[in-house]
C-alpha cells in the first residue's frame, strides 16, 4: 500500500488529478487541495490507496490529519471516497470539523454531492470523533502508535480511528513485531 509520497508535479489532468514523479515513476493522483500544486516543484503527499476491481487509486493529502480526516468520512454510510476528496476540497478540515461538532447539517450539506440526508448521517456518525483546531475533542483516545506498527496496521484495513480507539492511552512494547502483535490482540477485543 502506498502511504506517502514525495516527488514533483508533471502536470493536472483533465480529470484535475495530478501527475507526480518520483524518481522517474508517475504517479496519478488526486488532491484533497483546494489550492492547486505548484508544479515543477517537491511536493510531500500523504496517501490514501485504494484498491477496487478495475483501478487502483491514490488519493493524496498535505497533512496526515487531512487524511485522517478523510478516513473518517468514507466510513459514513453513503460517502465514498469522491464525496470524501470533495468535502475537502470544499472546506477545510477545521471549518468541517466545527460544523460536524455543532452539528451544523445545514453546512455539511452545502458540499457538492452531499444531500441532507447524508449531510445529518455524517453529523451523526461523526460527532465526538473529530479534531477541532487541531486538537482533539474530549473524550478522544490518545494513543502513542509507532509509524511502522500504524502503517502495519493500516495495510491490515484498520483505520485510524480504530487504531486510535482500541489502543487509547496503552503503551505498546517498543519491540515492533511484539508491538503489532499487542495491538492486534487489542484490536480483536474492540
Amino acid at each position: 500500500m502506498i502511504a506517502w509520497l514525495n516527488g514533483r508535479v508533471l502536470r493536472q489532468l483533465r480529470n484535475g488529478a495530478f501527475v507526480v514523479d518520483v524518481q522517474g515513476v508517475g504517479y496519478e493522483v488526486q488532491v484533497a487541495s483546494s489550492e492547486p500544486l505548484p508544479f515543477e516543484e517537491l511536493v510531500e503527499l500523504f496517501i490514501f490507496t485504494v484498491v477496487r476491481e478495475d483501478a487502483i487509486q491514490l488519493f493524496g493529502f498535505r497533512t496526515v490529519e487531512e487524511r485522517e480526516f478523510f478516513e473518517l468520512l468514507i466510513v459514513t454510510p453513503g460517502v465514498g471516497p469522491s464525496t470524501a476528496l470533495g468535502a475537502l476540497r470544499t472546506m477545510s478540515v477545521g471549518e468541517l470539523a466545527r460544523a460536524i461538532e455543532s452539528g451544523d447539517a445545514k453546512k455539511v450539506a452545502t458540499i457538492p454531492g452531499i444531500g441532507p440526508k447524508t449531510a445529518s448521517r455524517i453529523v451523526l456518525e461523526l460527532k465526538g470523533k473529530v479534531l477541532v483546531d487541531g486538537a482533539l475533542e474530549p473524550g478522544a483516545p490518545v494513543t502513542h502508535v509507532n509509524a511502522a506498527v500504524d502503517d502495519a496496521l493500516r495495510a491490515l484495513g484498520y483505520t485510524s480511528h480504530e487504531v486510535r480507539g482500541a489502543l487509547n492511552d496503552v503503551e505498546l512494547p517498543a519491540d515492533e513485531s511484539e508491538a503489532l502483535r499487542t495491538a492486534l490482540q487489542l484490536l480483536s477485543r474492540s
